[in-house]
């Protein structure tokens, strides 16, 4: 489990995540604190595809646009097949902490992929719940995971953005419910 805390904030849409994102880098939050996760499965009639080249991922469809800025600002992107809740783009560091939960058979206890990434960031297993059923229900995660004093600033960053919700994990509360 991490010693770093995490702010988490639910998005309706991807405009409203990407603004966030802005908003944040804007104000200088570290983007390799960032990781936002999404489903992508709103087509329309042009054509849908993934691909990725070296250290870069591009995405085609209605939001490819969103998600191909994003790649371009985060660190690390991935997509992912996932039973119980579909196609599922990710980017940032979250992405590693998935597929270590994916190659250490971490997922447990009823949790996707996702949620064993997020549980093992420090995120509790109630929280973990709501945030899938937020991505089930095609809305958007942004996480941000860092130092306490740096998640404080991206939480009062995040709350002026209006997310459906913002929630602080801290690793010190974390660890002592764990105890």
């Amino acid at each position: 489990m991490s010693d770093l805390d995490a702010v988490v904030a639910v998005y309706a849409t991807h405009v409203e995540a990407e603004e966030a994102v802005k908003e944040l880098q804007h104000r200088g939050i570290d983007m390799r604190t960032l990781s936002i996760v999404g489903k992508d499965t709103h087509t329309d009639e042009r054509a849908v595809g993934y691909y990725n080249t070296g250290d870069r991922m591009k995405s085609w469809g209605k939001t490819g646009a969103f998600w191909g800025g994003l790649w371009g600002m985060l660190f690390g992107s991935a997509f992912f097949v996932l039973p119980g809740i579909g196609p599922l783009l990710v980017a940032g560091p979250l992405v590693a902490w998935i597929v270590g939960a994916l190659e250490s058979a971490a997922v447990v206890g009823g949790l996707s992929a996702v949620g064993a990434g997020l549980v093992g960031i420090g995120i509790p297993r109630d929280s973990v719940v709501r945030y899938e059923l937020a991505i089930k229900t095609d809305q958007y995660l942004l996480v941000v995971h860092d130092a306490a004093i740096q998640v404080a600033k991206a939480r009062e960053i995040i709350s002026a953005t209006r997310p459906v919700n913002v929630t602080l994990h801290s690793a010190e509360l974390t660890g002592a419910a764990a105890r």
